[in-house]
């Protein structure tokens, strides 16, 4: 079947390069590159991809008000209100965040793109959903119709936007000459990695799809993607046996906790900005990519000839997140 109606949001088809350099000094398959930041400049990253389909339907049901929730430094935050922005709709965002947060990074163009934010504290970060439907009430009492996007937009019809993109991930591949071994990605909400596993069995990809963990551990998140991916099947209206203990998980590269870097982590970043000026972000892409290099060292991809790196934006929040760090050592000061 036809993936869904969405809106054209993203600069897309994004460009896939060869990583030449990051190649020979980590001694493993081919490294290729995904630019998903490449999307757009405020609606940027692959959240972007995830909205194309999620704000379309939230049209089609005669919404005028997007509501959605994350981090005060969340991207997906951000490129929603860039797109109620563009849209002529009206956004609320509910963002976690200590007292009084600074005004930069993300936070900074919330309020540029006429967003009205809500904080709520760190603690009630569980209950978000909550917030957001009592947002959606309380508009309701004023004769307007409020959209919840999820977290990241990580849901059956938000995860449709990666589905998508590994059709285009194979149209590529028809002019390259060949077909990617692996497709490797960060988790952070888990929409992402579940379209691109769908996308793997609606088009038949042979390569294996890695997701690297930026926060918790596998085990949090097996049951959390597979929910994603049973409604995704919903929304697709197709049925595939992907088993919640087969999806490649990568542990260990969530150091201190999310959005918390870590040396190794930063070298990382800055060894690839050396290289091939690529930047990359602490939250999301640096940790997978220090996650798929160091995974290349132990040997996990051994049998690959190519690894696809597909890199999710998050630029706009880097100075907010390495602030109270030593950006050139990865030292904390």
């Amino acid at each position: 079947m036809p993936l869904p109606k969405r809106l054209s949001l993203a600069c897309l088809p994004t460009p896939i390069a060869r990583l030449d350099r990051i190649t020979r000094l980590a001694g493993g398959p081919e490294i290729w590159i995904k630019r998903d930041d490449y999307t757009g400049i405020e609606m940027s990253g692959n959240k972007v991809r995830k909205l194309e389909f999620a704000v379309q339907e939230a049209l089609d049901t005669g919404c005028d008000t997007l509501i959605t929730a994350g981090g005060i430094q969340s991207n997906h935050a951000r490129a929603t209100a860039a797109a109620a922005a563009k849209l002529g709709l009206g956004c609320i965002l509910v963002l976690n965040s200590e007292p009084d947060p600074a005004h930069q990074g993300n936070y900074l163009l919330d309020e540029w793109l006429n967003a009205e934010v809500r904080l709520i504290r760190p603690e009630d970060t569980p209950f978000r959903m909550k917030f957001m439907e009592d947002v959606r009430d309380e508009l309701a009492a004023k004769g307007k119709k409020g959209y919840i996007l999820p977290v990241g937009a990580s849901n059956g019809i938000g995860s449709m936007g990666y589905v998508n993109a590994v059709q285009e991930i194979c149209e590529q591949e028809a002019s390259l000459g060949f077909k990617f071994d692996a497709i490797v990605c960060a988790i952070g909400s888990g929409g992402t990695f579940a379209g691109l596993e769908l996308g793997k069995a609606k088009y038949g990809h042979p390569g294996e799809v890695h997701g690297v963990l930026v926060t918790d551990d596998a085990a949090t998140y097996r049951p959390i993607i597979h929910d994603i991916l049973e409604e995704s099947m919903d929304v697709l209206g197709e049925s595939y046996e992907i088993p919640a203990d087969a999806l490649h998980l990568v542990d260990g590269y969530v150091g201190p906790g999310y959005a918390r870097s870590y040396p190794e982590e930063l070298e990382t970043i800055r060894t690839v900005a050396h290289a091939e000026g690529v930047m990359l972000d602490p939250v999301y892409s640096g940790k997978a990519m220090h996650g798929l290099l160091s995974e290349i060292r132990k040997g996990t991809y051994a049998k690959a000839k190519r690894v696809l790196f597909v890199h999710t934006g998050g630029l706009f929040g880097v100075f907010h997140f390495l602030g109270g760090q030593d950006a050139r050592f990865g030292k904390v000061k």
